[in-house]
């Protein structure tokens, strides 16, 4: 009897690695991406200096230039109520100043009446006279003149000066404790916005003699006080 022959196992072998041909393209490998450098801590920085940037524009716009940049701007303070008056070829010709050399002090002469009542008065096509500023019973402060054009105030001291009229209640021509306190911190103001010394005040009187302001015409004690109280403000 024929016996069976054991069938062969075949082993299988590893193939072996193929090797690269030459000639022949590979992949090439990825990098790591890179890392986005952050620029999140220059921030603060950046921040800062923008500020500062700012600041120093709002400070030149406000302050710098000339005494005729300046004036041209026209920046009054929050407490004072513009309400130029038309060009009306009297009270107000819209001719420019030439410079501001001295600020003037004046009285309105009119007993009793408001700041608003003298305002009018200048805006009408009949009236011959203005004031660059006029302060009422209550303090309170109304511009009526562009800073940078002549007043018709101070006669022949127009072109080089600004006005400011103050009410006053009756005939002594003596101003109200709150209409005086407000004066000072105008003038004050106006001499520094102008580049002035705070010496630089004077009254209508001064220039042509009028008995104006007459309070202080009259009582030459109160006006050196009020120039006082102006260099100390």
């Amino acid at each position: 009897m024929a016996t069976a022959t054991p069938e062969k196992t075949e082993k299988k072998t590893a193939s072996p690695t193929r090797r690269p041909t030459a000639g022949k393209r590979t992949a090439p490998r990825r990098r790591p991406p890179r890392r986005r450098q952050s620029y999140s801590r220059y921030l603060p920085v950046l921040i800062a200096v923008l500020a500062v940037v700012v600041l120093l524009g709002i400070v030149v716009n406000l302050n710098g230039g000339s005494q005729m940049d300046k004036l041209a701007r026209d920046r009054t303070p929050y407490w004072v109520d513009k309400q130029i008056i038309e060009i009306n070829g009297t009270g107000r010709r819209g001719e420019k100043l030439n410079g501001v050399t001295d600020i003037v002090i004046h009285y309105v002469g009119n007993p009793g009446t408001t700041a608003q009542q003298n305002h009018d008065f200048y805006d009408q096509p009949e009236t011959t006279v203005s004031s660059h500023f006029v302060i009422g019973l209550e303090g309170e402060v109304i511009q009526c003149i562009p800073m940078d054009e002549k007043s018709s105030a101070s006669n022949d001291r127009n072109g080089d000066t600004l006005s400011i009229e103050v009410c006053h209640p009756d005939a002594t021509g003596q101003f109200t404790e709150a209409s005086y306190e407000t004066l000072v911190k105008l003038t004050a103001w106006l001499c520094d916005y102008c580049d002035l010394g705070r010496d630089k005040v004077i009254r209508h009187y001064d220039i042509t003699g009028k008995a104006c302001p007459l309070y202080f015409v009259e009582n030459e004690e109160a006006w050196a006080q009020f120039l006082s109280d102006v260099q100390s403000y």
